[in-house]
């Protein structure tokens, strides 16, 4: 049987679509051509913006008239799915729509009623079920029941064949409630993974060929982990936290990344590149800034929103901290951790938004120089504080985030032109889409470079030196 996953939104949302996808390979499933000819299809979906559930929206209409092809019903409308008339030529075949993610959970209790060709909705909570939903289809039974009001469970691994890279959760839910954000609705609580359980994926990754791994997490650096209740299991954690908070009774976010700096070195494992996302500002603490300086394993490349540039703002956006800290966390960053990369999230127009405000963030963005940014402007999200406030007509939002992204762009070409002349560690991913005579890369820094090497590098690190900036991705060549 054939399985087809399409996943929207953030890096959690890829993580959890490669978890459960797991699930299908050891089930003895594959990935199917496309949707058309697929038994199951999988929509991962988001609710972080109203564009992308519009989004959504429209494929659910497309699945609707799909499932109708497939149904061979006298009132399907073909236009657009050859792939699935061919496949259906000698009779129907079911198609089996699992709904999940952000947007399911938001919808729990409405969507399959308004859309019928949905066969399951899977919320935050329940899916760990998969299995029962994989079961049912392949015995062809009706849909079973799940309960999605059970607590959160981390999947054994996020691993995608074939890649380099892997995701790594370890924790889940928010209890920030920005005042813009639908995330804590959506995700619950925060909860933290267990450390042994994060050990295990890092040595079972390492297995796969893994070499670049991100610790990932709605606030990553919230971490909040127990101390194992085994004994040897925990004198051996309490070995490899950060030496200055041995004794304590919970582990953060310092103790995890000193635990897997020292554990890929105590298992030599073949891991070469820690990363960690996304980072919340109040709580990136120095003890974080010293693993990250002292521990070469871990990327010097960090991911740190600031949403705004104004004080004012700020605090009418729930963050709990001042433009002043921020700024003084962004440079401590740069002095503790030289050649670092700083990059971040920019909302424009949010309520209350003044000229002096979107000025102010000018003015950060000009002090604090960053090499890539997220930006766009606010959205109101059902169900948050500050969609029932006063908005910002549209056409201010877009001409004050298009006032962003222009000094951005100068910032971007102006900081990374600073790399070339450089020899970078890069880790070889791909041949590239528009030359197959060369490869491409990536830095700890988060760049792309492409260069000529033997396409046996692939999957292995190598010394390049930056030649030219060809938009926002290197050239480089082998370095001696």
């Amino acid at each position: 049987m054939t399985y087809f996953f399409e996943t929207y939104g953030c890096e959690m949302n890829i993580a959890e679509s490669a978890a459960v996808e797991q699930l299908f390979i050891s089930r003895g499933w594959t990935e199917a051509a496309s949707a058309q000819v697929a038994d199951l299809v999988v929509i991962n979906t988001c609710s972080v913006r109203k564009s992308a559930e519009d989004r959504i929206y429209g494929r659910l209409g497309w699945f609707t008239g799909l499932k109708k092809v497939r149904e061979c019903r006298p009132d399907a409308k073909a236009k657009f799915m050859e792939e699935a008339v061919e496949y259906v030529k000698d009779g129907p075949k079911p198609l089996t729509i699992v709904f999940m993610g952000c947007m399911a959970e938001r919808l729990l209790n409405s969507v399959k009623k308004d859309w019928p060709c949905i066969d399951y909705v899977v919320g935050t909570f329940a899916k760990h079920h998969f299995g029962d939903i994989i079961t049912a289809v392949e015995e062809k039974r009706e849909a079973v029941p799940l309960d999605n009001t059970e607590k959160y469970q981390f999947a054994p691994t996020s691993y995608e064949k074939g890649h380099f890279e892997a995701f790594v959760p370890i924790m889940h839910g928010c209890n920030n409630f920005c005042t813009y954000c639908i995330v804590p609705y959506v995700r619950g609580r925060e909860i933290s993974r267990s450390v042994i359980d994060i050990l295990k994926e890092l040595d079972t990754l390492n297995r796969y060929g893994v070499k670049d791994i991100t610790l990932l997490g709605q606030n990553v650096n919230s971490y909040r982990g127990e101390l194992p209740a085994d004994e040897q299991e925990r004198a051996m954690i309490e070995e490899m936290r950060y030496p200055a908070r041995r004794g304590e009774p919970v582990l953060n976010f310092a103790d995890l990344l000193q635990i897997c700096a020292n554990h890929i070195k105590k298992t030599t494992s073949g891991i070469g590149w820690v990363r960690f996302s996304s980072s919340h500002p109040k709580d990136f603490s120095d003890d974080v800034i010293d693993v990250i300086a002292k521990e070469e394993v871990i990327c010097r490349h960090i991911h740190l929103p600031v949403q705004h540039g104004s004080t004012a703002v700020l605090k009418k956006m729930n963050r709990n901290y001042t433009r002043e800290h921020y700024l003084e966390l962004a440079h401590k960053i740069k002095e503790r951790v030289p050649g670092v990369s700083l990059t971040t999230d920019i909302m424009m127009g949010f309520p209350t938004e003044t000229e002096q405000d979107v000025q102010d963030t000018l003015d950060l963005m000009n002090d604090i120089r960053y090499e890539s940014a997220m930006m766009y402007y606010y959205n109101p999200r059902e169900g948050t504080p500050a969609a029932s406030w006063v908005q910002i007509p549209e056409e201010i939002r877009k001409e004050r985030l298009q006032k962003i992204i222009d000094l951005q762009l100068i910032h971007t070409d102006e900081e990374m032109k600073k790399q070339v002349g450089r020899v970078e560690k890069v880790l070889v991913e791909s041949v590239t889409r528009d030359n197959p005579d060369e490869l491409l890369g990536k830095t700890s820094r988060n760049e792309k470079v492409s260069f000529v090497a033997p396409k046996s590098t692939i999957g292995k690190f190598v010394q390049v030196e930056i030649t030219a900036l060809n938009g926002h991705t290197f050239k480089g060549k082998i370095s001696e």
